[in-house]
């Protein structure tokens, strides 16, 4: 078992670990199929090695080649760290600054197998959502923190540890890129390649910055969106007895279970992998677990009858489940099912995201990597079956939404029948969550704020609640009816959130908030002479990347921008860079996540907060920043709530000026000018 000082002291060369190969303890990511030519195989292994002196590339060559043969990509299996994967209090890690140990444990919370989807593949979430691309990065990346003076940044290329550059106390400590490829050459098929060579690397949004706090990170907006979603399509806030059915029990799919119970309702979730539906019970977010579909379907009259909360986990195939629902309309008149999403991987659908029906799990790994052409068939067959079943449930009184995860996307791309009449790039049969849920809420602000409490102790993250709720009572008075709906959500789910054991590794909380609220909340936690009073250690703030500013993606975060910008991404990188300048400890920018590579621009930082002046300066100046880009691009696309929102930001900030659209009154006028 290796120690901290140990992970800090860099790559382990003398003498070399065994080389364990893959454990059977944690689940393995799928079989990569990077279709690599004689010469790319050479220089895959060519690039693995330049980690390495010469004197033990005999050693190393023949197992990295055999991984890649194996795997389609070299993990570097034999370095695999022995100490347990974990978020360890800040104050454990041997460094010279609580910035850096600070960027240490979030990385290594991301890699724990309790939070991390396929932790031995360096995989957090989202079936290939990296936090680095090999074991080697890793080593060097844990080295350079361990040495890093507040004079310095780290700076990452798509999991490569570039090196410490001289810098100064208001840079930030890491800035990360992921997957910045040329955007002609940003397709599936060389992305594939470029993995496999080493080059480059898809860090999902927090995988690959570092930010992900396990699947309470989503559980948290998956209620508002239930929520919401009962309030514009059911007509009520009240779900007893209401079932919603999807798929997904993964990474981030793993809240659905949790987010249906505190939401009211029925969750019934698909999930072909034995693995996570275990995990998920296991951790008291699913409830039951069944492989009958008699039972599944009796089960949901019950709990309708009894209108129970419940969050039942189907182990299979959810098309057999979407079937069977038709099947139970047409013989009985029944209607079992009143709300519908998916959460499958559906970003990377040939590559382990999306399991073809009538296939188990094991079957389709095998076929994905032995007839790959055939397995994408077979996925393309599956999204038209999957479509065709909602759609009949959907003409009875389904109401379907695509969370994102390029379901609609995929689906359309297959042939299956979501085209809408007349519809922009953007729009399908069925909206995304973001135009008709979630897209309201970020034009008023609101996002995925979170924290870590980097003590690791329970009473540090109870504390940062209270200091939560009360503040969101306090600023909650005086809003407009709409804003307070927002603050009440927000108030209950925060009152509520230490009763339903959602902390999956590190001490941490997710909040939906605007941007008063995250940075009055950060104050109070700040204010000097109190800080060291509430709290044992430093907090780190962030978000998720799916925020108000954060991501630039067509087809989910911006799909309810409709000026022809929603392809643009000039507030992603705006964002990132702007936070960068402003305080936050480390930043970070990415191709993908989500919809999935080549389709969404989005980034993300860290900020560590210490109960010091410069922290609180930092931390006003960035977050008034963070949250005010985006706002600001959603009014300049026409959004109403947006340019008030905006409006009442200018009127509390002096120093705010921002360009408004003026709206075309008479739009015969553009018709008229337009016949000349």
């Amino acid at each position: 078992m290796s120690s901290l000082k140990e992970v800090c002291g860099g790559l382990p060369l003398n003498p070399l670990p065994p080389n364990q190969g893959r454990s059977n303890r944690v689940p393995h990511a799928p079989v990569r199929v990077p279709n690599l030519t004689p010469q790319e195989e050479k220089l895959a292994l060519r690039n693995a090695l330049r980690y390495f002196p010469p004197a033990i590339h005999e050693v190393l060559a023949a197992e990295f080649a055999e991984e890649l043969r194996l795997y389609g990509h070299i993990y570097m299996y034999r370095f695999c760290p022995g100490i347990p994967m974990r978020a360890y209090p800040i104050n454990s890690y041997p460094c010279k600054t609580k910035q850096a140990a600070a960027v240490m444990l979030m990385i290594m919370n991301n890699l724990d197998p309790c939070v991390a989807q396929f932790p031995q593949e360096l995989v957090t979430y989202g079936g290939n959502g990296q936090v680095f691309s090999n074991w080697a990065q890793f080593w060097l990346v844990m080295q350079f923190l361990c040495e890093m003076t507040e004079e310095q940044t780290l700076v990452m290329y798509s999991g490569h540890p570039v090196g410490l550059f001289p810098s100064h106390r208001d840079a930030p400590r890491v800035v990360i890129t992921n997957g910045m490829v040329i955007p002609n050459y940003s397709s599936r098929d060389e992305y594939e390649k470029m993995f496999a060579l080493g080059i480059t690397m898809y860090g999902q949004m927090t995988a690959g910055s570092y930010c992900y706090i396990g699947p309470q990170g989503i559980v948290h907006g998956t209620v508002l969106t239930v929520l919401n979603a009962g309030r514009r399509y059911l007509g009520s806030s009240d779900l007893g007895g209401k079932v919603f059915v999807t798929a997904g029990l993964g990474g981030m799919s793993g809240a659905q279970a949790k987010a249906a119970v505190i939401a009211g309702c029925i969750g019934v979730i698909a999930e072909v992998d034995q693995a996570p539906l275990k995990k998920r019970h296991e951790q008291g977010w699913l409830m039951e677990i069944t492989s009958d579909l008699d039972r599944c379907i009796q089960r949901i009259r019950d709990a309708r009858m009894k209108k129970t909360p419940l969050s039942l986990g189907y182990h299979g195939n959810v098309v057999d489940l979407w079937e069977r629902l038709v099947r139970e309309y047409d013989t009985t008149g029944e209607l079992l099912v009143d709300l519908g999403s998916d959460q499958t991987s559906c970003h990377n659908p040939f590559s382990g995201g999306y399991c073809p029906v009538g296939l188990t799990e094991q079957e389709a790994g095998q076929l994905m990597h032995s007839e790959p052409a055939r397995f994408r068939s077979l996925v393309q067959e599956s999204l038209r079956r999957h479509i065709a079943a909602i759609n009949k449930l959907a003409d009875k009184g389904l109401f379907f939404w695509d969370y994102g995860n390029a379901f609609l996307l995929e689906a359309k791309r297959a042939g299956a029948d979501v085209e809408k009449s007349g519809a922009g790039k953007t729009e399908f049969k069925y909206p995304s969550y973001v135009q008709h849920i979630m897209g309201d809420i970020f034009s008023l602000g609101f996002g995925p704020f979170r924290w870590v409490c980097t003590s690791g102790d329970p009473e540090d993250l109870a504390t940062t609640d209270v200091i939560a709720s009360t503040v969101l009572e306090d600023i909650s008075k005086g809003v407009s009816d709409l804003v307070r709906q927002q603050y009440d959500d927000n108030i209950r789910w925060i009152r509520e959130a230490g009763k339903h054991n959602m902390v999956v590794g590190s001490q941490a909380r997710i909040l939906y908030s605007d941007q008063k609220g995250r940075i009055d909340i950060t104050c109070l936690c700040l204010f000097p002479c109190l800080f060291s009073l509430l709290l044992q250690a430093p907090v780190v703030i962030s978000r998720d990347h799916h925020d108000v500013s954060g991501t630039d993606s067509p087809f989910r975060e911006t799909s309810n921008i409709y000026d022809g910008s929603a392809f643009c991404a000039d507030m992603a990188v705006q964002n990132f860079v702007g936070d960068a300048f402003r305080g936050a400890t480390w930043v970070a920018l990415h191709n993908g996540g989500g919809v999935g590579w080549g389709e969404v621009t989005n980034g993300g930082f860290g900020l560590v907060l210490d109960g010091s002046g410069d922290a609180a300066r930092r931390v006003t100046m960035m977050l008034n920043w963070d949250v005010s880009n985006g706002v600001a691009r959603r009014c300049w696309s026409g959004n109403d709530k947006a340019y008030e929102t905006i409006c009442q930001t200018m009127r509390e900030h002096s120093d705010l000026r921002v360009t408004l659209p003026h709206s075309v009154a008479d739009e015969g006028l553009l018709d008229r000018a337009l016949r000349h």
